[in-house]
């Protein structure tokens, strides 16, 4: 398989029909693939995503990132465009279903598309990740991804500034495989709240697999961050490039 690109900033629709801004990036070879809709972090729509991106395409998946501040703050960088949203409580979930849903189209109308399309986030992109592949309709997405996503299960506490509300009565809808990576040290999600989702998704009789990490905690995958943890990062990598393997195709 050639590792050759194409990367590049565009516009597609988003929700309602909404031009926003994305970051798009394809391999080269004619092999029909899967895609990749990659959800931002609450820093933003920034370099360290785009190269998520990127990483995406040179292994075999045509991958897209949707600006979710597009709307809100057009032509911001990403600090001042986070800052912003951040002020207001955070995406709305409903347009941030549409903008996901409306990604996973742009990607299936893509040449050499072979039909299926995952979804990943970090941070707030990992609850985001979750609601998408709960509220979208079954066989929009064939496979999600949360890494250490928050407040799945619990509301955000009290005194904070995002309008994130629980998921839990949303898991029942989960209409895809689901791998969720997350680190032992972190505190949202903490450990304890992973087990507790483990639980709900067994009860439920979802298609999960879980795997947490020693001596990693929140932002482990951030490379230009002190939380980065090179080992849980390379082996969480690997793990999803597998799950993707074998539910979206390579």
């Amino acid at each position: 398989m050639s590792d050759a690109i194409q990367a590049e900033t565009t516009m597609i629709p988003g929700a309602g029909g909404d031009q926003i801004e994305a970051y798009f990036a394809r391999p080269l070879d004619p092999e029909p693939r899967g895609g990749v809709v990659v959800i931002h972090h609450l820093p933003g729509y920034d370099g360290q995503t785009k190269e998520m991106v990127r990483t995406f395409a040179v292994n075999g998946f045509a991958a897209v990132c949707p600006n979710l501040y597009y709307r809100d703050a057009p032509g911001a960088s990403p600090d001042d465009a986070s800052a912003f949203v951040r002020a207001r409580g955070g995406v709305p979930d409903e347009r941030l279903v549409g903008d996901v849903g409306a990604s996973a189209a742009f990607l299936r109308a893509q040449p050499g598309s072979n039909g299926k399309v995952g979804v990943i986030g970090h941070c707030s992109g990992g609850r985001h990740s979750v609601l998408s592949a709960c509220d979208l309709p079954e066989g929009t997405l064939n496979a999600a991804v949360d890494c250490y996503g928050a407040f799945v299960l619990y509301s955000p506490p009290e005194g904070s500034m995002s309008k994130a509300t629980s998921l839990r009565d949303k898991l029942p809808q989960l209409s895809c495989p689901l791998l969720g990576l997350f680190g032992l040290d972190d505190k949202y999600p903490s450990p304890a709240e992973v087990a507790e989702l483990e639980k709900e998704l067994i009860a439920l009789g979802k298609t999960f697999t879980f795997h947490s990490y020693e001596g990693a905690g929140h932002a482990f995958f951030a490379v230009t961050r002190p939380a980065y943890r090179v080992e849980a990062a390379a082996d969480g990598w690997q793990r999803i490039f597998a799950f993707y393997g074998k539910h979206l195709g390579a």
